[in-house]
């Protein structure tokens, strides 16, 4: 029982000592945790702490004056040595930099507290740069601090503007100021980042010291004092480098330094700024400019007032550059004040660019990466992004003056070069985008151009013996087809081009991107957009090494061949360098046989010449008049390839015996000069002048195996001018254009006064007049003289049976020729008398008398129906007037009176025309009325403008895409007759007040507004350049 009792005994106090035990691991584990709960309460009251302003400074640098890390950055900066500012990358550290930029703008600003009634007047500020001791100091002789305690914070003025935050005197925001400072920060972050920090001031005798050191925490007693020194403010810090984490003020900090000194020498040029004693000497805007400048570079200065001055150059290719400058301030960043200047540049130089050429659309960054924009300006109270003020924030609105920029100062901007930069960089855009999709390359062979026969041999390593033959036409092709049996295949490839080659010299990148013909030949020959092709080494780059342009011998065919020299002229000049690239065939133009002796013409004034020289022994010879290439036989084809060497000739741009490098660079220069002269839309006037050196009985020599380029343009293509000013433009003596002339001489000669068919009439013009072009061109010609609707014939000289068209659509809408009819008007022979045709003088076509050089009207025609047309750098617009006021005219000339001044006329026009004798044209005018209602009721258009055309410009004015007065239209509708011109348009309703300007009749007074419109009509010759007419358009 004892040893039980014990063990239970024992067990019982094994059981209470395991309690006990459990007891205390418990009391231990909340002993613990409640120092866990004690820990995390100290760590919440610690965690929450309210620092002063100067410790949230020291801690938070980055929120007032920048970063205090060491910084990587391109910048410009001074090099001593070579006495410039360079772009070069360097270390420093940003809010020392800003300490250093407030101080320096401190000093700048004082200047603006002159005052010349005190005699107050900045003169200097000095700066010195101690990167041994790393001390810097600032000293400027501008107004000085009044000595003296504040009493609303009883401390110095000097202690409280360097020593306090939050102090100064730029907070009244109703005050227009022009100084960098605002925020009252500036100086006493230069005090706050200094070991030591002294200010020295001199105001009116006294003179005032303090000393503050440890990152402002010590404020020394300032010393106060009388003296007989001017007025000066001097600082003296010293920046705390070990908060810097620099052991020495580094390089790049220095240069930094030193090129902000420039900076403020430059924009207070009426004081001398001194750099470590040395005046800084660039204290002009421009000196300033030039140290960032290549010595070659060009550049203009404008000082518009004495808040805005700049200096414009041309940058160095690598995009827009600026040095900008707000009340001294330098913003890298800019703001609204370069876009107040650089807009204004931007948009003038784009204007000028579209009309120097109107198919390119120079975008507002590339006029823009071509300036180097050197800006200092004055803004009132001016707002930045942050305290480092690198980018200006205040609107132009809000700048206190403008910097509006006249076009002859635009224009001396452009001078420099700016202008020819921005359309180079637009057209290299342009290229790149032409290149998409249209850019060939060396293959050897070429899918999807259906009508090309390339060449066996096209696209191989022998493709530069290759030679491409582009021909005018199908038919054309045939004949050479037909001649590659002589030659074969293997190097010679053909295709046929369609009608005229388009004009690649201002033509828009769109229209050369939907141009199919010029992207198959870039196709077929492998050609890249852009790219130079001057390299004599290596493979030859292309497809073929030759073109050889086969055309018509005509006036035309020269033309064409003219088209492709300019294309590749234009886009790749350096093929034109490669003798032979480009060739030519010649074929005859003119036949002659006697028995079996058969000579060859490939020019008419060859021709001419041997048939004056003949003279009436010319007449026993056969003549045969080759139109064009399908003339010749199959036969002809392969005499013709048969004998190469006779028809190919060889295009090149010197002499092969030249080798005088002046004369070389001189004959390259007349080659593209001529090119340009010939097709340049800009050169109008240029090619008057050359029409007029023009000599008779100048053509090309064919026996030559060579041509160059000048002599192509000055002695073939320029019979293709003088023949388009001649076919194109009306003669002045009887108003008629030669295809016109030749109508009414074939109506005259048949005495149409039956009904004909017009295809039928062109027939018979074609047989008895040698009419050379084509029948469709001949047909509208003769509609043409038929039309009497309203803006075209005041007198039709033939008769419309039919549908001649109307002024619907401007005469577009005329049924075929095959369907209409037409006769002489029984007005014709009255203004051509019959007895006058004896008196005339007839040409001649191969002894075959044709019509008459010119008629002699009773009534200048050229007056009666006016005259338009456009040829090779002449056109002329002359109105039409009132048979009556020209018949008055007439008698009032023949009884020896003064002739009076007459106004435009067109029969039957029920608007109103109007001269402007400011402008020295004439305006025409519809007519528009209001009903209560709110319609528009249009019932005359103004001359030249047709019915659909206009309800087409409605509809888009309806779908807003038009001008404001049109946007409220909702309705419209047109009478259906053929010749009303009536249309009405509805208003929205309760909108019944004629507020935008419309043209208005009232009570048959009309008034000048926007809807009825037309542009000038000159009674005048325009001797504007356009787009070529053709005779009949």
């Amino acid at each position: 029982m004892d040893e039980d009792y014990e063990e239970t005994k024992g067990s019982k106090k094994k059981v209470v000592k395991a309690k006990v035990e459990k007891s205390k691991e418990n009391e231990d584990k909340s002993n613990d945790n409640k120092g866990i709960s004690e820990s995390k309460t100290k760590e919440a009251k610690e965690k929450y702490e309210k620092m002063t302003h100067k410790e949230h400074v020291l801690a938070r640098p980055d929120m007032y004056a920048g970063s205090r890390e060491s910084t990587e950055a391109t910048m410009w900066v001074v090099n001593e040595e070579l006495g410039k500012m360079v772009e070069e990358q360097i270390k420093y550290i940003p809010v020392l930099y800003k300490i250093f930029d407030e101080i320096l703008v401190n000093a700048s600003d004082n200047k603006h507290r002159d005052d010349p009634e005190l005699k107050i007047k900045m003169t200097y500020i000095k700066v010195n740069i101690d990167a041994d001791n790393g001390v810097i100091s600032v000293e400027n002789d501008g107004a000085g601090i009044p000595v003296e305690v504040n009493k609303k914070h009883n401390l110095y003025n000097q202690e409280m503007i360097f020593g306090h935050l939050l102090t100064g005197s730029n907070f009244d925001d109703n005050e227009k100021r022009v100084t960098g400072g605002r925020n009252g920060y500036g100086a006493k972050l230069a005090n706050i980042f200094s070991q030591e920090f002294t200010v020295e001031s001199v105001c009116d005798n006294k003179s005032y010291q303090q000393k503050f050191e440890k990152n402002m925490d010590i404020i020394g007693k300032p010393t106060i004092g009388t003296t007989k020194e001017k007025n000066r403010t001097k600082i003296i810090f010293k920046p705390d480098l070990k908060y810097f984490n620099m052991e020495k003020l580094n390089d790049g900090i220095i240069k930094l330094m030193k090129r902000r000194v420039f900076d403020v020498a430059a924009c207070k040029e009426n004081v001398k700024v001194y750099l470590n004693g040395q005046q800084i000497s660039a204290n002009t805007w421009l000196d300033y400019s030039k140290l960032f400048l290549e010595s070659e570079a060009k550049a203009v200065q404008m000082k518009i007032s004495d808040r805005w001055e700049f200096v414009v150059a041309l940058s160095n290719g690598e995009g827009f550059k600026h040095m900008s400058f707000v009340n001294g301030i330098w913003t890298p960043r800019g703001g609204p004040h370069v876009d107040h200047i650089v807009d204004q540049i931007v948009k003038l130089v784009r204007e000028k660019a579209t009309k120097k050429n109107k198919t390119l659309n120079v975008k507002p960054f590339q006029v823009k990466a071509n300036m180097f924009l050197f800006l200092k300006c004055l803004i009132d109270n001016p707002s930045f992004d942050s305290q480092t003020k690198e980018t200006l924030m205040t609107k132009a609105l809000n700048f206190g003056s403008t910097c509006p920029l006249t076009d002859q100062q635009i224009k001396k901007i452009m001078d420099i070069g700016i202008l020819d930069r921005s359309v180079e960089a637009a057209e290299a855009m342009a290229f790149k985008t032409l290149a998409r999709g249209t850019d060939g390359k060396k293959s050897a062979k070429v899918k999807g151009i259906a009508k090309l026969d390339d060449a066996n041999k096209a696209g191989t390593a022998k493709g530069k013996d290759c030679t491409l033959i582009l021909t005018e036409g199908d038919s054309a092709k045939s004949l050479a087809v037909a001649g590659l049996g002589v030659v074969g295949r293997d190097y010679f490839g053909v295709f046929p081009l369609r009608g005229k080659v388009l004009n690649v010299r201002e033509a828009s990148i769109s229209s050369l991107q939907k141009n199919e013909e010029f992207i198959n030949i870039k196709k077929i020959l492998g050609l890249q957009q852009g790219k130079k092709y001057d390299e004599e080494e290596g493979a030859w780059p292309l497809r073929y090494g030759h073109v050889l342009i086969m055309t018509d011998q005509d006036h035309d065919g020269s033309h064409i061949k003219g088209l492709l020299i300019n294309m590749f002229e234009k886009l790749w000049p350096d093929l034109l360098k490669k003798d032979e690239f480009i060739q030519e065939f010649i074929t005859p133009i003119i036949k002659v046989t006697k028995g079996k002796s058969v000579t060859s013409f490939y020019t008419m004034p060859e021709y001419d010449n041997w048939k004056r020289e003949l003279g009436e022994a010319s007449s026993k010879y056969q003549v045969k008049y080759y139109k064009g290439l399908g003339t010749s036989t199959a036969a002809e084809a392969k005499q013709y390839f048969g004998d190469l060497e006779l028809h190919r000739k060889n295009f090149v741009w010197k002499h092969h015996n030249e080798e005088n490098p002046e004369i070389i660079s001189k004959q390259w220069s007349e080659t593209k000069d001529c090119i340009d002269l010939a097709f340049s839309n800009k050169r109008a006037n240029d090619r008057k002048r050359w029409l007029e050196r023009f000599e008779d009985g100048t053509y090309i020599d064919t026996t030559d195996g060579t041509l160059t380029y000048t002599d192509f343009v000055n002695k073939e293509l320029i019979l293709y001018s003088r023949a388009d000013c001649v076919r194109s433009i009306p003669s002045f003596v009887d108003g008629l254009k030669p295809g016109q002339r030749k109508v009414l001489y074939a109506c005259f000669k048949r005495k149409l006064k039956q009904e004909i068919k017009v295809s039928q009439l062109s027939g018979y013009v074609s047989e008895v007049t040698s009419y050379h072009h084509g029948d469709v061109s001949l047909q509208s010609t003769i509609v043409n003289l038929a039309r009497d609707f309203v803006g075209s014939n005041n007198l039709n000289l033939l008769q419309p049976l039919g549908q001649f068209g109307t002024r619907r659509q401007g005469g577009k809408d005329a049924a075929s020729a095959r369907y209409i009819n037409t006769k002489l008007s029984p007005l014709a022979r009255l203004v051509f008398p019959e007895h006058d045709d004896k008196n005339l003088k007839y040409l001649d076509d191969d002894g075959q008398p044709i019509e008459p050089e010119w008629y002699a009207p009773v009534l200048p025609l050229v007056l009666v129906n006016g005259a338009e047309g456009i040829g090779m750098g002449y056109s002329t617009k002359v109105p039409s007037y009132n048979p009556l006021d020209i018949v008055e005219n007439l008698r009032r000339a023949m009884r020896g009176e003064a002739m009076q001044a007459m106004t435009p006329w067109y029969r039957d026009f029920e608007g109103t025309i109007r001269y402007s004798a400011a402008e020295d044209k004439y305006y025409s005018f519809g007519k528009v009325y209001k009903t209560p209602q709110g319609t528009i009721e249009i019932t005359e258009l103004p001359v030249g403008k047709w019915t659909d055309d206009y309800k087409e410009f409605l509809q888009e004015c309806e779908e807003g895409v038009g001008e404001k007065i049109a946007a409220k239209k909702k309705k419209k509708e047109a009478n259906a007759e053929q010749e009303d011109q009536n249309l009405n348009l509805n208003q929205d309703d309760g909108d019944n007040n004629d507020k935008d300007g419309d043209d208005e009749q009232k009570d048959g007074k009309k008034t000048k507004g926007k809807g009825a419109k037309k542009g000038k009509t000159k009674d005048k010759e325009n001797n504007k350049e356009g787009k070529e007419g053709k005779e009949g358009d």
